[in-house]
């Protein structure tokens, strides 16, 4: 493959699954803006954030069969159509109990880029380049929660938050576009997949029940679930409590980004000297210390907002170190049923992410203790089920 044909690929690519990101962060300094508006309370309008994640998870499922039944192309084509549809009507949103079903019509139609591109990735390039291509698309994928609040953030203060949601359209309209003329036709639709309810679960049964798909799909999407306890935490943390404006907060939450970006690219070059399998444990239990330093000095009322930032920062470097190579070595043992245990894998990921992100809306009111408690669960459960599954591993092979 060429440079400018694997370029001209990472960027589709990432255009893909970047467009759920984007969905998710752009709109957050809105969030107050939203409330006032629609005539409720911050923690409902974090519902969305919910709702979301739920529709991500549900899709996840949908499309893993449909993309292995009939090619990569039309799902892909279908899910962005649902997109641009729901990213319209938030524009026109009266109440927030619509606005909810829309952000989950929304976010099922955003997941089949997502799916999409997860599984192009493992038709496209080698095993042993999947980790390295995931730490790329993290990349293109960690630039959008840089940017996404931020522009997010004078959109908000300049035009209103429906803007954001035009916005938002026409992205999915560009990358509809650049899927259809960019990318190549990676994979032969299967007939022998059956779209009947009982094959289905069994084809998910069967990746399921691989050892080395349960570990690190549930490692990767537990320890990954602090992640969204911070997404769905941070306008509440931030605009709430510590009393920044919209600006301030989309800026802070670009540089928090930068953490989880420049760590997901030093793992590329950490990738040369040493394993997928010692990456992973080195950051889950480095980032055990620092969540149960945080959460010393939380309950200790040690933390203004900059200690609270660089606690942050460091957390989410750790994740950045995991995450690519949690999604490499679950997907590792498949070539048959790609599009199934991408599906899979991304339908626990995003779960466990709607879980964590309506914890957040009931208990994350004027303190960051519940935040930082539901991130230390997260990080010593994601190493006790690390330390558990490796064992499988060695005694199934």
């Amino acid at each position: 493959m060429t440079k400018s044909k694997y370029l001209k690929l990472i960027l589709i690519l990432g255009s893909l699954t970047a467009l759920g990101p984007f969905s998710i962060d752009m709109y957050l300094p809105g969030f107050s803006g939203i409330a006032t508006d629609l005539n409720t309370t911050v923690a409902k309008v974090a519902m969305t954030l919910s709702s979301y994640f739920i529709g991500i998870s549900a899709g996840q499922l949908l499309y893993g069969p449909l993309l292995d039944r009939f090619g990569r192309k039309i799902p892909l084509y279908i899910g962005l159509l649902v997109y641009i549809l729901a990213s319209l009507g938030c524009v026109f949103v009266k109440d927030i109990d619509t606005f909810i079903g829309l952000r989950f019509i929304q976010a099922v139609g955003s997941c089949a880029a997502t799916v999409a591109s997860v599984s192009m990735v493992r038709d496209l390039f080698p095993v042993k380049e999947i980790p390295k291509v995931f730490s790329t698309l993290m990349l293109v994928v960690g630039l959008s929660p840089m940017l996404a609040p931020t522009i997010g953030g004078y959109v908000t203060a300049s035009f209103g938050w429906q803007m954001v949601f035009l916005i938002l359209m026409f992205l999915g309209i560009l990358v509809l576009l650049s899927s259809y003329f960019g990318l190549p036709t990676t994979y032969t639709p299967d007939e022998s997949i059956s779209l009947k309810p009982k094959p289905i679960l069994k084809n998910f049964w069967t990746v399921l029940r691989e050892p080395q798909f349960y570990t690190y799909a549930f490692t990767g999407a537990i320890s990954f679930s602090g992640l969204f306890t911070y997404v769905a935490a941070s306008p509440i943390v931030f605009m709430d409590i510590f009393a920044v404006d919209a600006k301030t907060y989309g800026w802070i939450f670009a540089f928090m980004s930068c953490s989880f970006i420049g760590a997901s690219q030093l793992n590329s070059v950490l990738l040369r000297k040493y394993t997928s399998e010692q990456m992973i444990f080195s950051a889950l239990l480095t980032q055990s210390v620092i969540i149960i330093v945080f959460l010393i000095g939380a309950l200790n009322n040690l933390l203004g907002l900059y200690e609270t930032i660089a606690l942050l920062f460091l957390y989410l470097g750790c994740l950045g170190i995991s995450n690519p190579n949690t999604a490499g070595l679950t997907l590792a043992p498949f070539t048959k049923n790609t599009g199934s245990a991408s599906a899979l894998m991304g339908a626990i990921q995003l779960g466990l992410g709607a879980v964590a992100s309506f914890a957040v809306g009931t208990f994350v009111i004027n303190s960051i203790v519940p935040m930082i408690l539901i991130m230390t669960t997260t990080t010593i459960t994601a190493l006790i089920i690390l330390q558990i599954g490796k064992r499988t591993i060695t005694t199934s092979h």
